[in-house]
């Protein structure tokens, strides 16, 4: 397994990093035994990272994420997990998640603990709360061994928060697609060049470089029959010096395999095949419509509507052009009301999307797409 040394500590993490926010689900609940046979299958190949947050599964992955790592000797692995600011109305609440965090996950510390999704309008709660002084309490008790924050904003957050605090290492968001997105690939080489390690999520845009229509996967087909179009986005950001993890959100045993397949034969990328990405990039942004990641973040929308379930068909097809799926899994949203004519432009959606998307105009957008190309008759 590919590992990265982080600078100045014994701290070791495999390159792939576990993420514990897309278990595999049976009827909305986490399948915890197939989750289980996942990670410990990923463990027992050298994967050593595993990343949750308090939200995920609507609470319950640190739980699980305890039950599966109860059976891992604690000195083998790294957990990180998340603070979530905009669930703490006191200060006290500060003290009362991170423990419940600790109870939660069955731990007596974490490796890498991060604020959660920060943005700009989060920088006046951080200081009125003292979070930094919070978590370094945290960090002298033996409680937190590395401090750092997960982004979702624009560049010009992005340095701000870089310059608040000596950050241990910093979160980000970054593929080949979004080198021009939130803080890019310029936030990477300012934390390069300040010397703060890199973790890496979205590496393949939720799901979004994983499959292509035959035009785009052609590229990389006539380049390599023999390795995944998803190994050429890990790929990618892997070659990336200081990129330390790259998480991955894995849901099945086949993600698993392939992403260890990757990892344990790990190949950067060489000079010709980034002039690949750059031709595929440019055909990807020639067909894709929204720039959602599905993360749930603006999910449940007070009126029903399933908003990353209505992006993905939306980019889906104006990528592949299945007429035929589409039209039936759309068919599906419109039975459980929550197609995105269900919309009624509230905006209450609007502050909570990390890639700031305009999600009602973008959902009437899909209608009217939708209904050019005769998927809604």
């Amino acid at each position: 397994m590919e590992s990265r040394k982080i600078k100045s500590t014994k701290q070791n993490p495999s390159l792939l990093g576990f993420g514990c926010m897309r278990f595999p689900t049976i009827d909305g609940e986490i399948d915890k035994k197939e989750a289980k046979r996942m990670m410990d299958y990923a463990y027992s190949k050298g994967v050593n990272y595993f990343d949750t947050a308090y939200p995920y599964h609507g609470g319950k992955s640190e739980i699980v994420v305890r039950d599966i790592i109860s059976n891992f000797d604690r000195e083998t692995f790294y957990l990180a997990d998340k603070l979530p600011l905009w669930d703490c109305k006191v200060e006290e609440d500060i003290d009362r998640i991170f423990h419940e965090q600790l109870e939660k996950c069955g731990v007596d510390y974490f490796d890498f603990y991060l604020i959660h999704a920060v943005n700009k309008q989060r920088l006046t709660q951080m200081e009125e709360m003292k979070v930094i002084e919070k978590l370094e309490k945290y960090k002298k008790e033996g409680k937190i061994h590395r401090i750092g924050f997960s982004f979702h904003d624009d560049l010009e957050a992005f340095k701000l928060w870089v310059d608040l605090y000596e950050w241990d290492f910093v979160q980000i968001q970054l593929n080949y697609m979004d080198v021009e997105h939130q803080q890019g690939i310029e936030g990477y080489n300012i934390l390069t060049k300040k010397g703060i390690p890199v973790i890496v999520m979205e590496p393949v845009k939720g799901g979004g470089l994983v499959k292509f229509n035959d035009k785009i996967e052609a590229l990389f087909l006539d380049r390599d029959k023999e390795v995944s179009i998803a190994s050429w986005a890990f790929r990618w950001v892997g070659s990336l010096t200081n990129v330390k993890v790259i998480l991955s959100g894995m849901s099945t045993m086949e993600q698993v395999e392939d992403n260890l397949n990757t990892f344990n034969n790990f190949i950067p990328l060489n000079e010709s095949d980034k002039d690949l990405i750059k031709v595929v990039r440019q055909e990807i942004l020639s067909l894709s419509k929204v720039d959602c990641t599905s993360c749930n973040y603006c999910m449940p929308c007070p009126h029903g509507v399933n908003i990353p379930g209505n992006f993905r068909l939306f980019n889906s097809y104006a990528m592949y052009e299945n007429v035929g799926h589409t039209s039936w899994a759309y068919g599906d949203l419109v039975k459980a009301s929550m197609s995105a004519n269900f919309c009624v432009d509230c905006g209450e959606c609007l502050p909570k999307c990390p890639q700031q998307i305009e999600i009602p105009t973008e959902l009437r957008n899909m209608i009217e797409y939708f209904e050019e190309n005769g998927i809604i008759k």
